[in-house]
């Protein structure tokens, strides 16, 4: 991580779960982090208690939906902090609705912050990594359910957003051949209760040999407010399940930072001990 302290990181989703975490444990190896969000006020708490750490957390308000939002959330990082290093798309919403009974409103909410929220932040993010010419690293967190469809009612539009995030970052892998920014996709594994079908992984990643990389880390099912908005998810069910916390995912998007820039890692899988099949 030496080489990336004093270098700027963005996080989306940063105000809770996963991207709270990496912003925290990014901060605490000495990174200047621009935390992204609706819920300023999460970040600023979160932003509190890191003062003790060499790197500091910065909130800034941000709807990954609104365009100009992430415009002028890029801009405030550029102008106040400095050139982009590293981008972490962590923010992520889904909603319990069946393509059967579900609403054009719940969907599109859906694809709005998991796919375009992603491809804007994308977007802005390479722009200020090719003005820099520095190595760069781009992290999708996605979900192994674009690649499995679990039985979960409800889940509809949320593994078929994460299987664009798939395509996406496939893509830019080409878009970026040649260049020092590296890609990584980090596929959240959901998983079911015991007696249903769990997902399985699958490494679907193309090979490059070029300093941008693509990577995928894994998880099983991390205990987050996320999953507890689905009513199959309640506390009780949550409880009698493995789970992973997030900052052990954390701890893995740390070790991707941590390799030379000559090393390609595509994908790492975690799994709670005891997590069945």
């Amino acid at each position: 991580m030496e080489r990336w302290v004093g270098k700027i990181a963005v996080v989306t989703g940063a105000s809770a779960g996963i991207g709270a975490a990496i912003a925290r444990s990014l901060a605490r190896q000495g990174m200047t982090v621009a935390g992204f969000a609706r819920r300023v006020e999460n970040m600023k708490e979160i932003a509190d208690s890191l003062e003790d750490s060499s790197g500091k957390l910065y909130p800034v308000e941000c709807d990954v939906t609104k365009e100009e939002s992430v415009i002028a959330a890029f801009a405030w990082v550029k102008d106040n902090l400095g050139p982009v290093n590293v981008l972490v798309n962590s923010a992520g919403i889904t909603k319990e609705s069946s393509l059967a009974d579900g609403s054009l409103e719940e969907w599109r909410s859906v694809f709005d912050v998991n796919v375009l929220g992603l491809c804007l932040c994308t977007r802005e993010a390479v722009r200020a990594m090719r003005e820099t010419g520095e190595d760069s690293l781009v992290i999708h967190v996605n979900s192994l359910a674009g690649e499995r469809i679990p039985f979960v009612p409800g889940f509809s539009a949320y593994p078929a957003s994460k299987r664009a995030v798939t395509g996406l970052a496939q893509s830019l892998r080409h878009e970026l051949a040649g260049t020092r920014i590296r890609v990584t996709v980090r596929r959240l594994e959901r998983d079911e209760l015991h007696e249903l079908n769990i997902l399985k992984y699958i490494n679907a990643q193309t090979n490059v040999t070029t300093p941008r990389k693509l990577r995928s880390i894994s998880p099983g099912l991390v205990a987050t407010e996320f999953m507890a908005s689905y009513s199959m998810f309640s506390e009780e069910a949550m409880m009698a399940m493995p789970t992973l916390n997030p900052d052990d995912v954390a701890a893995a998007a740390i070790y991707v930072l941590s390799n030379p820039s000559h090393v390609l890692i595509q994908d790492i899988v975690l799994r709670p001990l005891g997590e069945s099949w």
